[in-house]
């Protein structure tokens, strides 16, 4: 046998034997385990590499065939598990050192030709060789070869980034960095590493960094990295940047660089000369020879932050502000925009602008929060270097303004943050740049634009000098204009900003700044305004600024100093005389069809701030009992002349007629102000004494019909326009939104005064803007800007729309009329027959609906109801061809009308208009759809008139109807209709639309006869004509020649049944809950017949397996009355219960399909009913088996299927509530031991253990149902001796689920549903406290990390329930173990921490989640504190438990405000001893976070609690 083996060895040497035998023979002696040669692994890769070796050498010749099958043979070993045995083993097997050098040549090759010849190979071998540690010694054991592979490899993943890069490369550069990351740590010489760092791998692995993190490589495509490998290659590549480059021992040499001091460091041993680390990184970074000229200036923007980071993270402490300072600038002076003063403007594109400003947002955000800014240690101690270098970098800024770029305002934004005297010199030029003429169109531009403009305004609010910031602004506004004309200065963020600042403003210092803007209107504007467009634009915008500081200052009110007062008095007095009447004066009469720009422009200015003024004036003299307001009229003056708006004394009658010419001309911001002053003489005029006068009333309908008509013209025109709310930035586009708000929000004050054509117009429009709004809805803009349809949807949606009765019954009317235009556009009879047919869809006004009670009511000269004549008619057209057909386009016209009427609060209208409706939408639902209408259109046309007919029917007036037709008449009709209706659909019985429409036709059918019923109206006459209509429709379904009324088609039957069902479940109770001698002698019969109708139709089928929803509530229905007679009855002999053989098969055909039926929301409860009422009737169940057992069985079935969703196995267990309680009402106690035994085998752990899942979720929820259940006696006995084993069951099982990956969540969240039942229910009857004991462990062991938002959410909630259980019920086992209580609390508490953190990506929709686990750890934190005497002593260890958590995160500002107001509570009982211990014991970061906390309890919570103290009883 040696011979043989010897042999094998011989023939791979062999020259003769080819390469073809050689490679078999060597994949033989591998894979056999026959052939067993000495060191069969050392001897086979040796063959296998020494002829690689010698092939590129050129020793040997192969083909290119042979090569790739030799490195796949070598591949093959290197990651074969027979090696791995064999290495564990203890068995040396060593790697040649020149078939490293091969793989490193070869990977050298790629990076620098991209040929991928055998790639896939050689990497694949490389990974072998580094993912195995004892062949990885080949290049841990000689750095140079890792150092140079590390290089090779990225550079090679760099050269391709838009290319198929090779599979495994990213696999193997992750294990490359990982061993290197190792070597480094281990390196003793600090300057081998920064030179091995800084000449091969610095350049090559921040190329790869970048394309990793935001270049070609952003979006993870085929062959690219996946997401989580890319962060963690990230991380090595900056853990070797930090251990190579931020060394510890390289610190003096930094400061000898830096700071240029030639000081020797005693500690230092192994470097003696001079090192210029930050030149050299510095050097390696700005050498463009790494890579393509784009993308290196793309790879120095993204590095440049991570180095200063890097630098600030190793060599940052007290002192050393100064050395991190000298960093920056050196690192600014690598970017191209550092040089841009030596190059021609425009030089760099708007992409390199981004890429750049977002650097150097990075490194002012790093200084600013690293503190390495000390405005006065600068100024004192350096000489204002740092502030000289920020002042360059602000003058670089703002001569090449980008404001397209959202980072240049955010570096404006930390400059101004880091020490406003940065930019104050050239503050003018920052207001003009970032806001004034700054064209900003992008949201995330605006935001940052409205970030630097809070900023800005709050410095200066703080610094008390906002009069010297608004003196710049108005030298902006008033500087000349160039090329574009100055633009509008105040849009919706800007106002916002200012808003804010000015309510934090002392009143003198909004007067100063009121006061400047007068002066600069006195100097700059008044002078040179007439006939000047640019003057008059000026003037606009320092109208709109003034606008703003009048309407957003601080109110005065009774409490305020008179000198503030008087103050307030004297400058309105001037803008009323030195501003507002010589801008009057100023205004000729217009000339010609359309004025001049400067004219308008100067309207709009005048009217915006008389509107301010008056605006201004009347809340000053309504909240300030001091201040006398300018415009009031002398005592006994009568009021004014309805003419002119008597807001502004001293302005005379023919200027307002002057300006009113001007405005009706132009749609702009000057009209809508001169409707704004209309409305406040309408206010005001309301206030004075005399309203009631005819003056008075005149006045206000004048004014209101001026609102009205001003902007009539403009809504005529359907426009997409949006305003963002703000009166200066109303113009021709959007005025008719501005228009419409006005009126809509004015509407209570309007109404009254309005004539009723006014009205309908009003409603008119509302309706034409809802109608277009809804065709809009798909390309509504995100922004929250206001439209025509969202201020109309507000009205429609709002609860005081049905409270404007003469609005709302117009707006009826008017929705009306439309559906009765489009019905009579599909009408195929002449009008005048129509009229005669269908009367009421003539009707136009309100009196003519209201006439139709009285005239229904009557009985003709002979005799014969007009009711009953209306609905033989009405009932003729259906059965015959109905006049109206409705095609495609018509129906979905009034699908949208039908969609507005679903919005309305049908349940609340008049009875007139109610029954209006009622036959409105009756004559639509009956109406004929054409062919050209769709399967889902007739459906949902269908569906949503009869759910509007049943909205209808639910309202207060549902009598009303009958005035007008009987129900019986109405049921008829409508069955007629949907006969008919349903033969001509083609769609499956079981589609879920279909089931749907069933259900609402069901609940309709259910309400008419509740009407009936509750009504008393001849019951028994109606229900004999109801059941005798269904019972010819039951034969002509049952005939073999197709019956007229569409009853013999298959959905016509369902529409039967479901009619029947409702007919036997209105009527059943109501014949059970009456006495026999009270009841109509004849409705016990026909409930009988009814109840064997509907067995006849149920019967009839074929209803499918598993059986139709119909079908379900039809036997449930059924039975449900049958037990419910029986029960009436009981006593008597004679009274047996019918059907039941029939109930006896559907019973056995249900329990069959029960599974199957688990997954239809329709058919499953109505499955469940029927089950819960055959267990009521135990005349029913059969003698040979147990009706428990072979329910329990199928119970058991449906909890153990794995194929029904999570979501819908719970709404399956709420189901299973009633008919589990019901099961062990009437289940003896071997049935319940028989219950329990299932429970205790399902929990068993061997089911873990053979992967029984289903049996472990099926006991768990058997387990949750009983314990919902109510037991007692001797079930109580036997469940309380079995809770131990349960409770012991539900740790182990918890235990082995927390240790499987992934996590079966299902298992864990009922676990702890059962747990929580089992301690709530337990209170009292569990003895042993261990056992309550053992809920600890379980909620300690449940995993809270690496959850989806939604399944932490779950899992959080359920652990909640368990540890709140324990508190509430076992409150002695919880301060017995106390600890562990807070453990487990504190486990919640530290993972709401983690996931309401701020984060730098991601959007914050899941924030909800994490704000209501909040809110229940707030909620244990009050119950926890309500035990106050019990927990006093842990209070400060609970509290040393939140800072130290809270220190470690940023929280949402409303994850923080609840988890705030809970610890507040704990301090509460704090004694100051308290205080003071973790004051001195708290480490010095989680200290100052205690002592902000403890600042803001004192602050906030407190001072109010002693206050509410103050006044407790």
């Amino acid at each position: 046998m040696a011979a043989v083996y010897s042999g094998i060895s011989l023939k791979l040497k062999s020259k003769t034997t080819s390469w073809e035998d050689k490679l078999k023979l060597a994949h033989f002696a591998w894979i056999s385990h026959q052939c067993v040669l000495p060191n069969k692994e050392q001897v086979l890769l040796d063959w296998a590499g020494q002829s690689l070796v010698a092939f590129y050498k050129k020793k040997l010749e192969l083909k290119e065939d042979v090569v790739e099958r030799l490195w796949i043979y070598i591949d093959g070993i290197l990651h074969s598990k027979k090696l791995q045995n064999v290495l564990k083993n203890g068995k040396t097997v060593n790697l040649q050192l020149s078939l490293v050098k091969i793989i490193n040549e070869r990977i050298a090759e790629f990076s620098l030709s991209g040929s991928q010849r055998n790639m896939c190979a050689v990497l694949s071998c490389c990974q072998g060789i580094l993912s195995t540690p004892s062949l990885a010694v080949i290049y841990t054991a000689r750095q140079e070869l890792m150092v140079a592979l590390l290089s090779q490899l990225c550079r090679a993943a760099c050269r391709q980034p838009e290319g198929a890069v090779v599979a495994p490369l990213f696999e193997v550069i992750h294990l490359a960095l990982g061993h290197y990351l190792l070597i480094q740590q281990q390196q003793v010489n600090p300057r081998r590493a920064f030179g091995e760092m800084t000449g091969h791998l610095l350049q090559p692995c921040l190329v790869l960094r970048h394309l990793l993190s935001g270049g070609a490589w952003a979006r993870a495509g085929h062959g690219q990295p996946r997401q989580a490998l890319g962060r963690d290659l990230r991380g090595q590549v900056e853990a070797m940047l930090r251990g190579g480059a931020f060394q510890p021992e390289l610190l003096s040499s930094y400061k000898e660089e830096l700071l240029e001091q030639q000081q020797a460091d005693t500690k230092m041993g192994a470097i003696k000369t001079v090192l210029a680390p930050l030149g050299t990184v510095i050097g390696k970074l700005v050498d463009p020879g790494c890579c393509q000229p784009g993308l290196h200036a793309a790879v120095v923007a993204g590095s440049v932050p991570l180095l200063y980071r890097l630098f600030l993270d190793a060599y940052f402490s007290e002192g050393s502000q100064l050395l991190c300072f000298q960093v920056l600038p050196r690192l600014f002076d690598c970017l191209r925009m550092s040089h841009l003063q030596e190059e021609q403007p425009g030089a760099l594109p708007t992409p390199d602008w981004t890429a750049e400003l977002l650097a150097v947002e990075q490194l002012l955000t790093m200084v600013a929060s690293a503190g390495a800014y000390s405005v006065a240690a600068d100024r004192v101690r350096h000489g204002e270097a740092q502030f000289r270098f920020y002042r360059r970098l602000a003058e670089l800024l703002l001569k090449r303004p980008q404001a397209p770029v959202p980072a240049w305002f955010r570096c404006l934004q930390v400059l101004v943050s880091l020490n406003h005297l940065v930019l104050e010199p050239d503050l003018g030029d920052l207001l003009a740049s970032a806001w004034i003429g700054a064209e900003v169109t992008d949201s995330r531009t605006r935001k940052a634009q409205e970030a630097l403009l809070h900023t800005l305004f709050q410095t200066y609010v703080k610094l008390r000098q906002v009069p010297r910031l608004f003196e710049e602004v108005l030298g902006v506004i008033c500087r000349p204009a160039a090329e574009v004309q100055t633009p509008l200065v105040l849009a919706l963020g800007p106002s916002a900003v200012l808003r804010e600042c000015l309510l934090e403003l002392p009143p003198s210092q909004v007067l100063d700044t009121w006061s400047l803007v007068l002066d600069k209107f006195q100097s700059s504007v008044l002078p040179d305004l007439r006939g000047d467009s640019d003057v008059a634009l000026k003037a606009l915008s320092l109208s709109s600024l003034l606008h703003c500081i009048m309407c957003n200052m601080r109110t005065l009110d009774s409490g305020t100093p008179l000198p503030v007062v008087r103050r307030m008095q004297c400058v309105m007095q001037r803008t009323l005389r030195a501003l507002l009447q010589p801008l009057l004066d100023l205004l000729p009469d217009p000339s010609g069809p359309e004025p001049e720009l400067w004219l308008q422009k100067a309207h709009d200015c005048v009217l915006l701030l008389s509107c301010t003024w008056a605006q201004v004036d009347t809340m000053l003299s309504l909240n300030c009992s001091r201040y006398h307001a300018v415009s009031e009229a002398p005592t006994g003056v009568a009021l004014e002349s309805p003419n002119r708006p008597s807001l502004l004394p001293g302005i005379e009658t023919h200027q307002w007629k002057k300006i009113e010419r001007a405005t009706a001309q132009v749609h702009s911001l000057g009209r809508y102000c001169l409707e704004q002053l209309y409305l406040q003489k309408m206010k005001r005029t309301l206030m004075q004494p005399g309203l009631q006068s005819e003056e008075a009333l005149r006045t206000l309908r004048s004014a209101a019909a001026y609102i009205l008509s001003s902007g009539r013209e403009s809504l005529t025109q359907s426009t997409a326009a949006s305003w963002d709310g703000q009166v200066s930035t109303v113009s021709v586009l959007t005025y008719p939104v501005a228009h419409w708000h006005l009126i809509v929000s004015n509407l209570t004050i309007l109404l009254s005064c309005l004539r009723p054509d006014d009205v309908r117009y009003l409603a008119g429009v509302l309706l034409r803007t809802l109608q277009m709004h809804k065709a809009q809805e798909g390309s509504a803009d995100e922004e929250p800007n206001i439209t025509l349809g969202k201020v109309s949807e507000a009205v429609l949606h709002s609860p005081l729309f049905p409270e404007m009765q003469s609005l709302h019954s117009a707006f009826l009317l008017c929705l009306s009329a439309q559906c009765t235009s489009i019905l009579c556009s599909g009408a195929r009879s002449p009008p005048g027959l129509l009229q005669q047919q269908l009367p009421w869809l003539f009707e136009t006004d309100s009196i003519d609906v209201a006439h139709w009670e009285n005239r229904f009511a009557k009985v003709g000269p002979d005799g014969v109801e007009p009711r009953g004549e209306l609905t033989q008619n009405l009932l003729a057209l259906v059965r015959g061809d109905f006049p109206i057909q409705l095609e495609a386009e018509q129906s979905e016209s009034l699908l949208g009308l039908l969609h507005i009427i679903a919005a309305l609060q049908l349940d609340s209208l008049l009875p007139p208009c109610h029954v209006h409706y009622f036959l409105l939408l009756l004559s639509t639902a009956v109406a004929k759809l054409g062919d050209s209408c769709s399967l889902s259109l007739n459906l949902q046309f269908l569906m949503t008139c009869y759910r509007l007919l049943g909205c209808l029917q639910r309202g207060k007036s549902a009598r009303s109807v009958l005035k007008v037709m009987y129900i019986s008449d109405i049921f008829e009709i409508i069955l007629t209709s949907l006969f008919k209706a349903s033969s001509g659909l083609l769609i499956d019985s079981d589609d879920p639309s279909w089931l749907e429409f069933l259900q609402v036709i069901g609940t309709l059918l259910e309400q008419l006869l509740q009407v009936l019923v509750q009504g008393k109206l001849s019951i028994a006459l109606n229900f004999g004509k109801i059941f005798a209509f269904l019972s010819q429709c039951q034969e002509c379904s049952a005939a073999t020649a197709g019956g007229q009324l569409g009853a013999q088609h298959p959905l016509g039957r369902q529409v039967l049944l479901v009619s029947l069902t409702k007919l036997c479940q209105v009527l059943g109770p109501f014949v059970q809950g009456r006495k026999h001698h009270e009841a109509p002698d004849v409705l016990p019969g026909l409930l009988l017949q009814a109840g064997a109708a509907l067995q006849l139709c149920a019967a009839g089928g074929p209803w499918g397996r598993p059986p139709h929803p119909a079908f379900l509530s039809a036997v449930s229905v059924l039975l449900e009355a049958n037990v419910g007679q029986c029960c009436g009855h009981r006593g008597t002999d004679s009274v047996q219960l019918s059907h039941a053989a029939f109930c006896r098969s559907v019973f056995s055909q249900v329990l069959s399909d029960l599974p199957a039926l688990a997954g239809s929301p329709q058919a499953f409860p109505a499955a469940v009913r029927f089950l819960t009422l055959f267990l009521l009737a135990p005349e029913l169940h059969p003698k040979k088996e147990s009706v428990f057992t072979s329910t329990f069985h199928s119970v058991r079935k449906v909890l153990a299927d794995t194929a029904v969703p999570a979501q819908v196995s719970q709404d399956i267990e709420s189901h299973f509530g009633a008919l589990f309680t019901q099961m062990l009402e009437v289940g003896t106690t071997e049935d319940f031991r028989t219950v329990m035994q299932c429970i205790l085998q399902g929990l068993d752990v061997r089911n873990v253990w053979t992967t029984d899942q289903p049996a472990i979720l099926s006991a768990l929820s058997l387990t949750k149902l009983l314990l919902a259940c109510p037991f007692g006696g001797e079930k109580a006995s036997l469940f309380w001796r079995a809770c131990p084993q349960i409770v012991t069951a539900l740790t182990l099982q918890n235990r082995e689920a927390c240790q499987e990956h992934p996590v079966p969540l299902g298992v864990v969240g009922r676990v702890l549903d059962v747990l929580a039942a089992l301690l709530r229910r337990g209170e009292g009857s569990i003895s042993n406290p261990h056992h309550v004991g053992l809920a600890f462990s379980i909620l300690l062991t449940v995993p809270l990390d690496h959850l989806k938002p939604p399944e932490y959410g779950s899992i959080f909630l359920r652990m909640h329930s368990v540890l709140f259980a324990v508190l509430q019920c076992h409150p002695q086992v919880m301060l017995k173990a106390i600890p562990s209580f807070l453990n487990c609390f504190n486990r919640l508490l530290s993972s709401v921490m983690h996931e309401g953190r701020q984060r730098d990506t991601g959007s914050t929709d899941d924030l909800p989640v994490v704000a209501e686990c909040a809110r229940l750890v707030e909620r244990m934190y009050s119950h926890i504190a309500a035990r106050a005497e019990d927990v006093t002593v842990f209070s400060p260890f609970m509290v040393a438990q939140y800072v130290t958590e809270a220190q470690k995160v940023t929280l949402y500002p409303a994850v923080k405000r609840l988890l705030q107001e809970g610890i507040y509570l704990i301090m509460d009982l704090c004694i100051e001893p308290d205080v003071q211990f973790l004051r001195a014991s708290l480490p010095p970061g989680v200290r100052d976070a205690f002592k902000e906390l403890h600042s803001d309890y004192v602050k906030y919570h407190k001072t109010s609690r002693e206050g509410e103290r103050r006044y407790a009883v």
